[in-house]
């Protein structure tokens, strides 16, 4: 948000400054070069000298008048030659010269005037040129002067845009915040700001979209927790009466069927479990945390998870140390990570744990098929699952690796996936050592 009002402050001082220049070109084109014309008012007394006293001489003592003003005057004059004045002045102001006129040298504090234009002073005086030197020429003041006009402008024009931005980027720090904690599930957070704010109508607008997508996540949950536990009380039934109907049968062929029921019945109770979890993890309530030995961890994980193949193996180094973490949870994250690569490694599933400065990093590797890279991203969304897992015996609900993500999130850590070395897919999970 700083950044904004900072290319803003930029912007207003690149324009002022492009303004200046712009009014000081254009009022030299149109009225001539300001600074030449103050420096011709500070010379003004040497110019009627020379149009005034010496000029109204007979043309016998115009030399002479021109000698007595050398007398008493601080400043040189001086004749030189007319080719020697046209090499020293600039192509611009050769015109001038030959008409006669005064040409002011601001920088060389001095001025040009040919004597006359048809040698009526002296002989050869249509060939020489007055060239006054030492003239009290200073436009440093002067420059002084505009550089302060210029302030002024500026501060009057900056100091109004400064209160007015200051007000709006309060605004946009309060549109800022409450995007943040929104977004960090607090979803009670509303910018509630006065109608006199500039920025009112936008966060009017943004509150009610907030209040929309509060109630419907609301009802969500609320609807996802209540099917949930509703299906609890028939799934219990359903068990109990399998229960009795498995005791009393004597057929194979019903014992079979009964055995493929409280299969099903028991994948539909792991589908609430999975449910019921999800709907607490988006409830953004901060996990209980806790000193956790990430290695221990790892290791309790690892002893739960169903016998067999593929052969896992845990490389954790020696520094891994402690996290703050709810064990619970992240262990639930860490098994989904396991049990997911369980059902597609072919023979290895690797998991190393490394500590890189503050962060405590974990990567689940296995070596089966991978996950193509447009549908990295999309495997975390809750029920989202790939098309060749979508069969019975590896599909699953497509919430494991969702809630994973999920739990992790909630402490502070990321969850990535890549390809792995083993040619399968690799989970990286990076949490705060806080």
């Amino acid at each position: 948000m700083n950044r904004i009002f900072f290319r803003f402050f930029m912007l207003v001082m690149l324009s002022i400054t492009a303004a200046t220049f712009v009014i000081y070109f254009t009022m030299s084109r149109l009225f001539g070069d300001p600074l030449e014309e103050i420096a011709r008012r500070q010379a003004s007394a040497q110019i009627f000298l020379i149009e005034q006293y010496v000029d109204e001489a007979p043309a016998d003592e115009w030399l002479a008048r021109l000698n007595r003003v050398r007398e008493v005057s601080d400043t040189r004059f001086d004749l030189i030659a007319l080719p020697k004045a046209r090499s020293l002045l600039p192509a611009a102001s050769l015109g001038a010269l030959e008409r006669g006129e005064v040409v002011l040298d601001v920088e060389g504090k001095s001025f040009y005037r040919r004597v006359d234009l048809k040698g009526e002073r002296y002989i050869g005086s249509e060939d020489e040129v007055i060239h006054v030197q030492d003239l009290p020429i200073d436009v440093s003041l002067a420059l002084q002067m505009e550089a302060v006009r210029y302030v002024i402008v500026a501060l009057a024009l900056l100091v109004p845009i400064a209160l007015w931005s200051r007000a709006h980027w309060q605004g946009l720090q309060s549109l800022s915040r409450v995007a943040d904690e929104f977004g960090a599930g607090k979803l009670s957070a509303r910018a509630r700001m006065q109608p006199s704010s500039s920025i009112y109508p936008l966060a009017e607008r943004i509150d009610h979209m907030a209040d929309r997508i509060e109630a419907l996540l609301v009802a969500q949950k609320n609807l996802l927790h209540s099917v949930s536990h509703e299906l609890r009380t028939p799934i219990a039934r359903l068990e109990f009466a399998l229960e009795l109907l498995g005791a009393k049968a004597n057929d194979p062929v019903l014992q079979k069927r009964i055995d493929a029921m409280e299969g099903d019945l028991s994948e539909l109770n792991s589908l609430v479990n999975e449910l019921l979890g999800m709907a607490r993890l988006d409830s953004g309530q901060a996990p209980q945390r806790d000193t956790v030995e990430v290695a221990a961890l790892l290791h309790t994980v690892e002893a739960a998870l169903p016998p067999g193949q593929p052969l896992l193996t845990i490389d954790c180094a020696p520094d891994l140390g402690t996290i703050e973490a709810d064990a619970r949870l992240l262990g639930r994250a860490l098994s989904n990570l396991l049990r997911n690569a369980q059902k597609y490694a072919a023979l290895t599933i690797r998991v190393t744990a490394r500590r890189d400065g503050r962060n405590v990093t974990i990567a689940v590797d296995d070596d089966g098929p991978g996950i193509p890279p447009d549908e990295r991203e999309r495997i975390f969304e809750p029920f989202y699952r790939l098309d060749r897992s979508r069969d019975r015996t590896t599909g699953g609900f497509g919430l494991g690796l969702s809630i994973a993500r999920k739990a992790v999130l909630l402490h502070g850590g990321t969850m990535q996936v890549a390809a792995s070395e083993l040619g399968g897919a690799r989970f990286v999970v990076v949490l705060p050592q806080t």
